[in-house]
């Protein structure tokens, strides 16, 4: 084992094909992931040993486990705050998400990864965050992947807040109205004399500025404006806050998709506003009944499902082209990118027969969108919305369907999820 692992750190040897240098970057990456489990093990490991010890010692019940997380951080060249989040994640990884563990030490599953699941399940309790453990991160019953392997980070985010929603409403709501209390706005240096200006808001004030200063450089672009679409943004951001422009307000869009009987408050399926992610629908109500922007409402039928258009021409319309963006959920569709959507192109290429219709149209970020072009690179639709990219070293990646093509079935009830835990107990004692 350790001879295998030292000839893989010692690097590729030359010579080597373009496959093999990617499956030597694959390998690392599984390797990394698995450190960075059975480190999380060896950190709840060095807690055990240490209480133990202190408690021999007659350390008050109150001190017991005091500069564990110290040791971590000094292991782990961090912080001691980071050491203190570190171990923290470990404890629960281990003891309230074992697929999610399971996953990290097959080498599937990063550390950081393991963060957004545990950070938006906190305000949940153990049986409900185990459910959603189960959910995204659990083996099919056929030997299927997890469905967060192939999800980006923004994508894995969206889907444990929509579980979240649906399992405990009222939690969220609650965690929700308490962080309204951490409002604020932040200044850190950055390099050359500048600084990053940070504020944490409510996500309508938030997608609602970024949605104004957006407005704000594509007109300044049609107008001709040759600055980057970040420094016109950022120059709008200083000349509204500061009050160095007088001008009118410019006309705001935020999209709410959510169903009809969501709408009306006859069910609370989750909603999602794009740019952010899912919501639950008692907040998506209010937000259009106190909104000071523009709401466009996007209605889906019951089951999640928008319709699909097409267009004859090579160029997808605005409409199919909003359509095809609203669908992905405003993010790139290639696994693992989290980039907002700038360009809406055809998986199969459009010179190759493609056609300019909703099943043959993705959204990609600007640096997708080229790579894809390169030689040897090919796409095609898979079944049921996915998209299957094969890479110039014959690389395969499926990028899944987004939740608004075809939703995946309702969670398991707190009751079958526990029967399904005595079943598969059962299948594997017997």
């Amino acid at each position: 084992m350790y001879e295998t692992i030292d000839r893989l750190l010692a690097g590729p040897p030359p010579g080597v094909s373009e496959g093999e240098l990617v499956d030597w970057i694959a390998r690392l990456e599984e390797v990394k992931c698995t450190a960075e489990a059975v480190q999380a093990e060896a950190a709840v490991r060095l807690e055990e040993a240490v209480r133990a010890r202190q408690t021999e010692a007659g350390v008050p019940a109150r001190k017991l486990g005091e500069g564990v997380a110290s040791q971590v951080a000094l292991a782990r060249r961090v912080s001691p705050e980071k050491g203190a989040k570190l171990l923290g994640l470990a404890k629960v990884l281990i003891a309230e998400m074992p697929h999610t563990f399971a996953l990290m030490k097959a080498g599937l599953f990063s550390q950081w990864q393991a963060t957004v699941l545990a950070r938006e399940t906190a305000c949940l309790s153990v049986e409900d965050r185990r459910v959603i453990d189960f959910e995204l991160c659990a083996t099919g019953p056929g030997g299927e992947l997890a469905k967060a392997v192939s999800m980006g980070l923004r994508q894995l985010e969206n889907a444990a807040k929509k579980l979240a929603i649906t399992l405990d409403l009222a939690s969220v709501v609650a965690r929700a109205a308490n962080a309204e209390k951490d409002l604020r706005v932040s200044l850190r240096p950055a390099p050359d004399t500048m600084t990053w200006l940070g504020a944490l808001l409510p996500v309508k004030d938030g997608v609602a500025v970024f949605a104004a200063l957006d407005q704000a450089a594509k007109t300044a672009a049609a107008a001709g404006d040759e600055g980057t679409r970040g420094q016109v943004m950022a120059d709008t951001l200083v000349d509204r806050v500061a009050g160095r422009e007088a001008g009118s307000k410019p006309r705001i869009e935020v999209k709410i998709v959510m169903t009809a009987d969501s709408l009306t408050g006859d069910a609370d399926q989750p909603a999602a506003v794009e740019g952010y992610g899912p919501v639950p629908a008692g907040w998506a109500r209010e937000a259009l009944n106190d909104a000071e922007v523009f709401v466009r409402r996007l209605f889906t039928d019951p089951a999640g499902q928008l319709v699909a258009m097409e267009s004859r021409s090579r160029k997808a319309p605005d409409g199919l082209a909003e359509f095809i963006t609203t669908r992905d959920g405003g993010i790139c569709r290639t696994n693992g990118c989290d980039a907002p959507i700038r360009n809406i192109d055809h998986v199969e290429r459009h010179a190759d027969g493609g056609e300019t219709k909703a099943e043959n149209l993705q959204g990609l970020c600007e640096r997708c969108n080229q790579a894809k072009e390169a030689l040897g690179w090919r796409a095609r639709p898979g079944p049921n919305g996915s998209i299957i990219t094969i890479t110039p070293t014959g690389h395969t990646y499926v990028s899944p369907p987004p939740d608004t093509w075809k939703p995946d079935p309702p969670p398991l009830s707190r009751a079958e999820f526990g029967l399904r835990d005595v079943l598969l107990e059962y299948t594997l004692a017997a």
